[in-house]
């Protein structure tokens, strides 16, 4: 175990709230246990741990790191700290496209949304921008995967893109779930309409327009939420 992964996990452990944790396990209905740490306390852990020992010397050492503490994790917050330990400014270099393998291992092991939303929209979502024609044949094979959050991913990934949103793709990604009756890539699909909605409500409200018969209840009434 790296000196890194010890210090993130024993700083989760002291900061443990024993009595916060059936709830947070609960709300999340996840088979992992919580140490009862708040988001906010996982964040500045990993930002004091990385002043204090520093950050991973290079690539290889940064993804022995993360995926320890991810495919290691015996507790859930251990996972959360991988993530937030991705998306620390010490690992900016190393956020493109040979990083996807990584966060797609993220996406189809973690498997609920708290983890694949981050993943997609925070740091696979930022590859994308930065490497389109690499990464965008990714994306698409994720809209037809048979893997539900492989395709919530690739409907969310580009939220927050604003004008620099691939409407075809976006649309593509939508139009390859319509008709899963899935939960959670229908509330998706509501969620990123509804956010392409504040850059170009008039492509929402066409998209809507048009193929609003295929759209679920849930997924419409997201996507015109601010809109009507």
């Amino acid at each position: 175990m790296s000196d890194l992964v010890a210090a993130l996990r024993d700083g989760l452990a002291a900061r443990a709230d024993p009595s916060k944790a059936p709830a947070m396990q609960a709300y999340m209905k996840s088979a992992m246990p919580y140490r009862g740490v708040p988001t906010p306390e996982q964040r500045r852990l990993v930002r004091d741990v990385v002043a204090d020992l520093g950050p991973p010397a290079d690539r290889a050492a940064w993804v022995a790191t993360v995926s320890e503490l991810w495919d290691g994790a015996r507790f859930r917050e251990e996972r959360y700290v991988a993530v937030d330990l991705c998306r620390h400014r010490s690992a900016r270099p190393w956020q493109d496209i040979d990083a996807v393998p990584l966060y797609d291992h993220f996406v189809v092991t973690g498997a609920w949304w708290d983890h694949v939303d981050t993943v997609a929209i925070a740091l696979l979502g930022p590859i994308l921008r930065a490497e389109r024609t690499a990464v965008e044949p990714i994306a698409r094979a994720w809209t037809v995967d048979a893997d539900p959050w492989r395709r919530r991913t690739s409907i969310i990934i580009q939220n927050g893109a604003k004008a620099e949103t691939d409407t075809a793709l976006l649309a593509d990604a939508i139009l390859a779930s319509v008709d899963d009756r899935g939960f959670f890539l229908r509330k998706a699909i509501g969620w990123a309409l509804r956010e392409y909605a504040k850059t170009d409500p008039g492509w929402v409200r066409g998209f809507v327009a048009t193929h609003g018969d295929r759209l679920s209840p849930l997924s419409r009434r997201e996507a015109l939420k601010h809109l009507e």
